[in-house]
């Protein structure tokens, strides 16, 4: 009877020496960066394709555009070099759809505002005006908000479901507006309609003065891209005389094509920096 009674205060002694200790926390893997190739094919909504699909595809492109440009020249030198630009072109391709996709969506964050906030002064909670959006949202927006109530009927989670939501759009935009309503959400107040009104104004000035600036911009990269393409043409058309063709396809030809390529190139990064608006930055991502 003694040793049980003994056991048993051991044991207590022992619980309450181990409570002072802190739990071990459970090892857990660290979250792995997301690609920027994964990033601009969702911006570009391309989401169904992978990188590795995406870099095969950009292989097999580079491989088709460089046998055309060898079977019309017969220019070896200039079909590597065809084969090693196209590689990017299909980047190229995709990054343009993501920046036209991310302006257009830039004018309809404004209406997505008035939206909530419309629902809000009708009496709705938050969670149900942002998944009414799937409905009554603008067209292109009705799928994401289709997936953020789909999201939300299954976890019951508000905030956990807006991340998720973030990270679908990959937008600096939809950043501001979720982070504002989270703000909103876990604070409370009754400014939360006032909060929206002036987000709206505030989204609409943004919009409408980058379009004016894009439009009047618009030239330098035209003149950019016309100035990178011409001399390659005029090396095409060149390539017509069988005295070219042996000229490029020597050594110093090649040389003389890099150094082109080279001077191509900078010179188009130069110009559209020069041209260029300051990209919006994920900075609440």
């Amino acid at each position: 009877m003694n040793a049980i009674i003994g056991l048993v205060l051991g044991i207590g002694v022992f619980l309450v020496w181990l409570s002072f200790w802190e739990a071990p926390q459970p090892i857990t893997k660290r979250h792995k960066p997301e690609s920027k190739m994964s990033v601009l094919l969702r911006q570009a909504d391309i989401q169904r394709m992978s990188p590795q699909r995406f870099y095969a595809l950009s292989t097999l492109v580079a491989g088709f555009l460089a046998l055309l440009i060898w079977v019309i020249t017969a220019l070896n030198n200039l079909a590597l070099i065809t084969a090693v630009l196209s590689f990017f072109l299909p980047r190229f391709l995709v990054a343009q759809r993501a920046k036209k996709r991310t302006a257009a969506i830039r004018e309809l964050w404004p209406d997505v505002v008035d939206h909530l906030r419309s629902a809000i002064r009708a009496g709705l909670s938050l969670p149900e005006a942002m998944m009414q959006l799937q409905y009554r949202g603008p067209e292109q927006l009705r799928e994401p908000f289709e997936l953020f109530s789909a999201d939300y009927r299954s976890t019951g989670e508000f905030v956990a479901s807006l991340n998720r939501f973030k990270e679908r759009m990959a937008d600096p935009t939809a950043d501001n507006i979720v982070e504002a309503l989270k703000v909103t959400r876990e604070v409370g107040g009754t400014d939360l309609g006032r909060l929206l009104g002036t987000l709206s104004e505030f989204l609409r000035e943004n919009a409408r003065t980058r379009s004016e600036i894009e439009a009047r911009q618009s030239w330098t990269v035209n003149a950019a891209k016309l100035a990178v393409v011409a001399p390659w043409v005029v090396l095409c058309l060149m390539a017509t005389q069988p005295g070219t063709v042996q000229v490029y396809n020597s050594f110093p030809g090649l040389m003389v094509m890099l150094g082109g390529l080279i001077i191509s190139v900078v010179a188009y990064r130069v110009m559209l920096k020069i041209g260029e608006l300051p990209a919006e930055r994920r900075v609440l991502a």
